[in-house]
């Protein structure tokens, strides 16, 4: 079954084509990369697949989902790691999570387990009440990735995950 499915995406800014005529399939359970030169449009790719931009023409089908008439159903099944730094400074790891996790319509005691799963699997968990603007970098890209598994997700959506990581 294919989880993901891109269909003709195209898109302009201005004069300028940036995708034109995109098409693609991922099955469940394969791993997919978008490898490319800065600029080829891997990042606006990634925004009109999450619903955050509109294309000019084409479909983005997740889970089933169209992302443009179904994108609260659509974005149940992916978690999205964007390129930019999604975070609130100034507060604690924890409290990030618990957020980000609420948003997701997670309550209560699957809330905390949720938040400290998501800790325990990129390595922050001793970490979880400092402040998040005392993270290096690559702690920073990690919580980023906690926040996006918070709703255990089917699908992960990584805009240049490796950027800043930590060895």
């Amino acid at each position: 079954m294919n989880i993901i499915e891109v269909k003709n995406v195209s898109k302009k800014f201005d004069d300028k084509i940036v995708l034109d005529n995109i098409s693609f399939t991922v099955e469940e359970g394969d791993i997919f990369g978008l490898i490319g030169p800065n600029g080829a449009g891997k990042s606006t790719l990634i925004n009109i697949m999450t619903g955050l931009l509109d294309a000019n023409g084409g479909t983005v089908v997740i889970g089933g989902f169209d992302i443009r008439k179904d994108t609260l159903k659509a974005k149940e099944f992916f978690g999205l790691v964007p390129q930019e730094l999604a975070l609130i400074e100034s507060v604690s790891a924890y409290d990030n999570l618990e957020f980000f996790g609420s948003l997701y319509g997670l309550r209560g005691k699957l809330l905390k387990e949720r938040v400290n799963y998501a800790l325990d699997i990129t390595g922050l968990s001793e970490k979880k009440k400092e402040k998040v603007k005392k993270f290096s970098g690559g702690m920073k890209r990690r919580l980023n990735l906690a926040a996006a598994i918070m709703h255990q997700p089917k699908i992960l959506i990584l805009d240049e995950p490796t950027v800043g990581i930590d060895p």
